[in-house]
This record gives structure tokens, sequence and C-alpha cells, in this order.
């Protein structure tokens, strides 16, 4: 008997092919597999089936309905899935679970680590010291600096203002704003810049940021990983960067690393002044009581 070849594809392709076969203890089993995926890796079939509350037999029936011998087959699937995909699971929940699925038992730092440095290895190749280099001069030519990012990237933006700021820029971070968001806006003009900041996709305080800036005639410049790359209209300037696959840690290096390059960069051109105001900072803050230097 000729083995069957297994299905390929995403699990919503899968249920949308096979949608007319599939019955009401199918929809609850997907239910509880595309709820906790990680479980739903690591489970075999009857355990599944108790969780859902379905006969023991019934995730066997649900794997030969979507096309596959049995219900290992579909659990390798699933993982496949999980790790490699980007169109299923997509949550913090799951994206969680793709990575924990990697990385084997007692491994989760070296599963981290080497998520980071494949991710850097990356950045070597796809992005150029040319993009740097617009960045740095686009701040450099700048009267003040604006810049946001929301999530994760919000760290990131303050780290990048207080660089700004100790380079001797009068850099504005817009996430610690939040109180007086209209009237720090609406001082800006077109000898401006604002830096965007956005991981997975821009939240609508971006883009709506990224309109007013452009309306204003601000430069725009924007830091974001490829499923962020979207703006309307678009920037001046745009670097974009994988953080990680899926089932890989989505790296926050990564983008610290072009930003800290930015800067690097921009104390290269500016004609000292990033270096002078380090120098000053550094003398201004020995002069303050010791507990305002932590």
């Amino acid at each position: 008997m000729t083995k069957q070849i297994p299905p390929s594809g995403f699990l919503s392709e899968l249920i949308t092919r096979n949608a007319s076969k599939l019955t009401g203890s199918d929809t609850r089993l997907l239910d509880v597999l595309i709820q906790d995926p990680i479980r739903a890796v690591l489970e075999n079939g009857t355990e599944v089936s108790s969780r859902a509350g379905v006969h023991p037999a019934s995730a066997i029936r649900l794997a030969r309905r979507l096309g596959f011998d049995g219900y290992p087959e579909f659990r390798a699937f699933l993982k496949a899935n999980l790790v490699e995909g980007d169109a299923d699971f997509e949550n913090p929940a799951a994206r969680m679970a793709a990575r924990l699925v990697r990385a084997e038992e007692g491994q989760v730092l070296s599963s981290v680590i080497d998520s980071e440095i494949t991710a850097l290895e990356a950045l070597r190749n796809t992005v150029a010291d040319a993009d740097i280099r617009r960045f740095s001069q686009t701040l450099r030519d700048s009267r003040k600096i604006f810049v946001l990012g929301r999530g994760h990237a919000a760290s990131l933006s303050s780290l990048i203002s207080l660089r700004l700021q100790r380079s001797g820029y009068d850099a504005i971070d817009l996430g610690e704003r939040m109180h007086q968001f209209a009237e720090t806006i609406n001082t800006m003009s077109s000898d401006d810049t604002v830096w965007m900041l956005a991981f997975r996709r821009p939240v609508q305080m971006v883009q709506d940021v990224n309109r007013i800036a452009a309306e204003r005639g601000a430069k725009r410049l924007a830091l974001t990983d490829v499923h962020a790359a979207r703006f309307d209209p678009p920037p001046l300037h745009h670097i974009s960067a994988a953080r990680g696959e899926a089932g890989e840690s989505q790296s926050l290096v990564v983008p610290m690393t072009i930003a800290n390059a930015v800067i690097l960069d921009l104390a290269g051109i500016d004609d000292g002044r990033s270096i002078r105001s380090l120098k000053d900072y550094k003398a201004f803050r020995q002069t303050l009581p010791a507990q305002w230097r932590r």
C-alpha cells in the first residue's frame, strides 16, 4: 500500500479545504489545539481528545479527515507550522510556545542565544552602512528629534532619546510625554525629524504621528522589523530588519544594534558635537549629589 503524502500549507488552509467533512467533535478539538498550541504539539491524540471532551479516537479521525495517516503525522505538521510558519497561531502566547517547542529541555538559554546570533548574522547582510549614514545625516541636520515607539519598541525609544540627549541633541521621547502629547507634537516643524520604531505592526499612534509629521514637512525615519514595514505616507528613510523567524526569539538586540550604529555614525560626522557633549555631560554629572548619579 502506497503511503499517503501528508498535506502541506497552514492549518487554516487545511480547515478551509476540508470544512465540509468536519464534525462538531472536530471543531471542539481544533478549538483546543489552537487555544493552547504548545500542548497541541506535545500531547498525543488521546490526551488532546480528553481535553476537548470527545471520544479518545476523535483526534485520529480529525487527522484523517484533514488528510493525514494518523495523529502523529498531524502533530508533526502542527509543530512544523508553529516553529516555521508565520500565518498560524498569530498571538503572543503562541509565539512564546513556538520558542519553547524549538528549545530542547534544559536548553532555553542556548536556544535564545542561537536565535540572537542568527538574527544578527542576517542583519550583517541586509542593512548597509549607507542605510545607517542616511539616518545619521538626517539626525545631524535636525533642529529637534522626536522619537516614538510603543509596546516593546518603547524601551528602545527611551534609550535612543537618552543617548541623543547626552550627545547634545534636542531629542524627545514622545512615549514619555503622553500627558502632554498634543502640546509636544504641536511644536513640530519642517526643521525636525521623527524617528519611529515599530515591531510586528505600527500601532495607530505611530501611524498618526507619521501622518502629522508628513503634513508639517518634518523628516521621517522608520526602524522596523519586516512585519511592520507599511507606512502611509512612506518615511524618508526606512530600515527594516528581521528580528528572528517564527519559533525563534524575536530579538530586541537587532533594532538596538541598528540604533547604536546610527548614533555611533552620528558622532563621526557631526564635527565633534557628540564627543564634546558627552564630555560636558560627564563633567556636569560629577558635580551632582551622589544619589542623582544613579
